[in-house]
């Protein structure tokens, strides 16, 4: 027994290497693998000069969501080195920006090819919710890739509490001690460099160019502002160093109408549904704080699952009784079922299972965005309280509810926009008609949403949702009149890769033409 413990000792102690080597092994797997995860999603669109710490969301989004099948061409990733470049030679702070900034105050400017020009996007301080703010950001992005203009944004709302500096090496921020930050609450449309009154009273042309113009694009913009959109309009307002704009809808379709812009994006984006897929990933991450509040609901909620639904409820219509509303919570089993996106419940106790040891039932996590609890607690006790047909285990969670929209908060904007990224880690999500929330969320996660069509007279309508033809956001209200000066020839009729919205008729949208 004595000569025999030497050789169990021994025995133990390679057992003990062995499992030691295997699971250092193991860990230089994992970690080989995080790289490589890291690498591939850093040499997309992000250059290597970007701080990590400051900004966690940039690098850790692709270890919380499926690796994305929509890769971003060589032709857009070299255009995002060349403006990154571009903006770190004319951003704040530089002598090219002081000089521009220097002829502010001349009424008209001569044309200089050298110049560096500027776009301003311009958020009013309240009444615009956050996923307008962000449709509206992504389409003056694109512009200013377009036309080769600094994009810089207004500092005075909150957007430095709820996304990164996108740049590297220089801030997307106007300063606040620039000219221009005094006159920003008098730009409206009355406002006499308004593009739209000038353009009405003649009081620009290509040999008088102003030192700043005003681009009103919001919904209600009229016939003048909407021929921004024309390319002969396009060469005049291309020779003025600075515009301030102020948009809240998602106007890229128009750019693609526009044919020397659409010569360059069809280079940008050879796949033309995904324009707001890589602008928006490159373009908007949020804050640690805001990251910090993502990846703790993730974790709770939502990691251990088989599958995961995003649910996002937007009411419209007037109503009088308290949420869930009938009709529209009828609405939302009647498409989740129909699509087969959740299981049916077994009201009759046919289908009770107890759950062993030997095997484990398919987990599926549905996660409920909503101004109000309503939605969430009905599907929650409608799964609580019966078995499903397929015995699958549903959970249900909501991480928020604001009762109403509160886009003068900040808290209210950072828990949005911690929703709207959790909704594009799903692998199916259903969104509410005309909701640019829902747009973000599908648009940010590479998804094809399920639309829930907006109810007429208070009735489910039949169907109650339907696919999204692309995972781009609508532009609600493009256009009514072509450059041409006829109805109808700036909506979308031209080109095969424009349509008109599933959830809004008169608005467009972009599809990947196929044929």
């Amino acid at each position: 027994m004595k000569r025999a413990m030497p050789f169990i000792i021994s025995g133990m102690m390679k057992l003990t290497i062995g499992i030691a080597t295997c699971l250092l092994l193991l860990c230089l797997v994992l970690v080989q693998q995080s790289s490589t995860i890291f690498n591939h999603h850093n040499k997309s669109v992000f250059t290597a000069d970007l701080d990590e710490d400051s900004c966690l969301s940039r690098y850790q989004s692709s270890l919380y969501r499926k690796t994305s099948p929509y890769k971003p061409s060589q032709h857009l990733i070299s255009k995002l080195r060349r403006y990154e470049k571009l903006h770190k030679r004319c951003g704040p702070g530089t002598e090219a920006y002081k000089s521009a900034t220097e002829k502010l105050g001349h009424n008209h400017v001569s044309n200089s090819g050298d110049e560096c020009r500027y776009v301003l996007c311009v958020s009013p301080l309240s009444g615009l919710g956050l996923g307008n703010r962000m449709i509206s950001m992504v389409s003056m992005f694109l512009y200013a890739l377009l036309t080769e203009r600094i994009m810089l944004v207004d500092q005075r709302s909150d957007t430095s509490d709820l996304f990164c500096e996108p740049f590297p090496g220089t801030s997307w921020f106007l300063p606040l001690d620039s000219p221009l930050m005094d006159q920003l609450n008098s730009f409206n449309r009355e406002y006499s460099r308004c593009y739209g009154t000038m353009l009405k009273n003649h009081c620009i042309n290509s040999t008088t160019v102003p030192s700043h113009l005003y681009l009103y694009l919001f919904h209600d913009y009229g016939d003048h502002d909407q021929m921004f959109f024309c390319e002969y309009k396009q060469m005049i307002i291309g020779k003025v160093p600075w515009l301030v704009a102020k948009s809240n809808q998602y106007f890229v379709p128009s750019l693609w109408l526009i044919p020397s812009f659409q010569t360059k994006l069809i280079k940008l984006f050879p796949q033309k549904d995904t324009v707001f897929h890589h602008l928006s990933r490159y373009l908007l991450h949020p804050t640690n704080q805001v990251w910090g509040m993502v990846t703790r609901s993730y974790t709770a909620y939502l990691s251990r699952a088989d599958e995961r639904l995003g649910i996002q409820v937007r009411v419209f219509e007037e109503v009088t009784s308290p949420p869930p509303i009938k009709h529209v919570m009828d609405q939302i089993v009647a498409c989740t079922q129909r699509e087969k996106l959740l299981p049916e419940v077994d009201t009759q106790g046919s289908h009770e299972q107890v759950t062993t040891t030997e095997k484990t039932s398919k987990l599926k996590a549905v996660l409920v965005t909503s101004l109000t609890s309503g939605y969430s607690e009905s599907l929650k006790s409608m799964y609580w309280e019966h078995p499903t047909s397929t015995g699958e285990v549903v959970v249900v969670h909501q991480p928020s509810q604001e009762a109403y929209q509160q886009s003068d908060k900040k808290l209210h904007n950072k828990k949005t926009l911690a929703e709207m990224i959790l909704l594009s880690m799903a692998d199916e999500v259903v969104i509410s008609a005309s909701s640019t929330f829902g747009y973000v969320a599908q648009g940010m996660g590479g998804l094809k949403s399920w639309i829930l069509y907006e109810p007429v007279n208070h009735t489910v309508p039949d169907p109650p949702c339907g696919r999204a033809i692309s995972m781009e956001p609508c532009f609600h209200v493009p256009p009514v009149y072509g450059c041409n000066g006829k109805t109808g020839t700036n909506t979308g009729n031209m080109v095969p890769f424009v349509r008109h919205c599933e959830d809004r008729f008169l608005g467009i949208k972009l599809v990947q033409d196929t044929s």
